[in-house]
């Protein structure tokens, strides 16, 4: 089953929209996930994977990054990975024909919360028994998703606050280089004036000895 369907912009992790599955039973902690996402897109980036599968708990996070949006869902396990996928192709693709010249310009979230009409739409057909069946038998239409990587949240989520923290760090080291180099310029300079003063006062003894003499 899909649970929650959310599509952010990669550069910020600004939500541009979302869908969440009503449901009594999972309502109680889908809350957590939805917070999970959040903080799985504020770590992705233009370095991260394309695509990628995130373990977390019993359920599955998928996502697909294309044109700089990142469209994620969350997942029972038991829901095909390969049919998780085609659904993010599906509305990655009818999301950017949409609204991809737009994407980069906004600035509130889930600007773009009326795609949700669509994503019900996709997510019902997609979940459909018998449209399932059709899907997985087209194994050489489909990608091959053997080779996406599936890695764990905590471990997705601790990654990137030690990167955060080597920019931090990085960011630090790069004025204290800067720092140096302004200060070692300006005692060259001081070093400088320092040795045409001696000279000038070595200068003028001399004449001065000579004036007297």
């Amino acid at each position: 089953m899909v649970l929650m369907t959310l599509i952010a912009r990669l550069q910020d992790g600004l939500p541009l929209a979302a869908t969440i599955q009503d449901d009594e039973q999972k309502g109680k902690n889908i809350l957590d996930y939805q917070n999970q996402a959040k903080m799985l897109f504020r770590r992705l980036n233009d370095r991260s994977p394309t695509q990628c599968t995130i373990e977390t708990g019993p359920y599955l996070f998928h996502y697909l990054i294309e044109r700089d949006v990142v469209f994620l869902v969350l997942c029972e396990h038991n829901f095909s990975k390969r049919l998780a996928f085609s659904y993010l192709e599906d509305i990655a693709q009818e999301f950017l024909s949409i609204y991809g010249k737009r994407v980069s310009s906004v600035t509130r979230p889930y600007t773009f919360i009326e795609f949700d009409t669509y994503i019900q739409k996709a997510r019902k057909t997609f979940t459909d028994s018998r449209v399932r069946r059709n899907l997985n038998s087209l194994n050489t239409e489909l990608q091959d998703v053997q080779r996406i990587m599936v890695q764990n949240i905590d471990e997705v989520l601790q990654r990137g606050t030690v990167l955060a923290d080597l920019d931090s760090k990085a960011q630090h080291l790069s004025i204290l280089s800067q720092k140096y180099k302004k200060d070692a310029t300006y005692l060259n300079m001081k070093s400088v004036y320092v040795k045409v003063a001696a000279g000038c006062i070595a200068v003028f003894v001399f004449f001065l000895y000579f004036w007297v003499l």
